[in-house]
């Protein structure tokens, strides 16, 4: 029954074998064509009711388009293309894929194109880089200390990129890497220069207990592991030719806290990215007041690591204020 437009008796509606375009399904067998700019493409047989069933029938552009899809594809039937597979803007975007590996290798072995850095920086101590790769690729990943996505670019982005900073570290050096974390850079320090002595200082106790377990692993009996805060290692710490840091804080932080645990003379040496230049001039007068030298950037590992590594180099030219340390006893030694 049909009500009258004008509130008359209902009459009987007349039978129809069409429905409206908007409750009518496709056309059985035909595919979906969406009209130019749709930011909705429906796969074939979507239900009555769904953003497909509301649009309007293809227009005899569209049947162009459809035909002419057709004649590019001799082997295409009357069943419509999935959604991801037309040339249309609102076809997702493939994932961003790893890089590619062989995997006839485990994934922390050396990549074939970085081997000529690796044994560059690594020389005969190259097998226990391998094994400190290793340990960073599984149990570091299990523990949550590194993302599982940084397993593929182990070398190029972190063990290269750390072993690198041996350009700016002298021979023999007394070396304090603040904020070690999975041990980079400082266990990597020790690997490619076992002439250097490595204190890793990290706050957190699962991060010290890995650390812990690297150095009797790979046995570097040169390297010691310090729980404490950078803050609380100023007078606890015999005080370092070179003070190492790596995506810790910002430079006017970390020569708060570095500084005081370099000697006379001594250098921060901060790893950074492409921002390091505008960082150095931002936090230059904050260097100069704690005692340092203006920020110097530096590119290392040039004709190795692709791009260089590059480096804030922060020479301490006379004593600051040390940091009282508030809390005695509380930077903690570990061998």
């Amino acid at each position: 029954m049909e009500q009258h437009p004008e509130g008359g008796p209902a009459r009987p509606s007349a039978p129809s074998s069409a429905q409206p375009p908007s409750a009518a399904p496709p056309p059985a067998g035909s595919p979906f064509i969406a009209p130019a700019g749709s930011p909705f493409i429906a796969p074939a047989g979507s239900p009555s009711g769904s953003p497909s069933s509301a649009a309007p029938p293809s227009s005899g552009r569209a049947r162009a388009v459809e035909d002419a899809s057709r004649s590019e594809s001799p082997d295409a039937d009357d069943t419509a293309r999935p959604a991801e597979t037309q040339p249309t803007s609102s076809t997702p975007r493939r994932p961003i894929e790893s890089p590619a590996h062989d995997d006839s290798e485990p994934p922390w072995a050396v990549p074939a194109h970085l081997r000529r850095a690796a044994v560059a920086f690594f020389g005969d101590r190259l097998a226990l880089a391998t094994d400190y790769a290793r340990m960073l690729a599984t149990d570091a990943v299990m523990r949550g200390l590194i993302g599982p996505r940084e397993v593929p670019r182990l070398w190029d982005r972190h063990l290269l990129n750390c072993a690198a900073l041996t350009e700016l570290v002298p021979f023999k050096a007394s070396v304090t890497d603040i904020g070690s974390g999975a041990g980079l850079p400082g266990i990597v320090l020790a690997l490619a220069r076992p002439d250097l002595a490595v204190v890793l200082v990290e706050p957190m106790a699962r991060r010290t207990a890995f650390l812990t377990e690297v150095l009797a692993v790979l046995q570097l009996a040169h390297v010691t592991v310090v729980r404490a805060r950078a803050e609380e290692c100023a007078g606890e710490l015999p005080p370092a030719d070179v003070v190492t840091a790596r995506a810790v804080a910002p430079l006017d932080r970390l020569a708060a806290w570095c500084l005081p645990l370099a000697v006379p003379g001594g250098r921060l040496l901060a790893l950074k990215g492409a921002t390091a230049a505008e960082e150095a001039a931002a936090h230059r007068e904050a260097v100069r007041r704690l005692g340092g030298s203006a920020p110097a950037v530096r590119e290392v590992g040039r004709g190795l690591v692709v791009p260089p590594a590059t480096v804030i180099e922060v020479v301490r030219e006379r004593p600051a204020a040390q940091h009282r340390n508030t809390k005695p006893g509380r930077a903690r030694r570990r061998s």
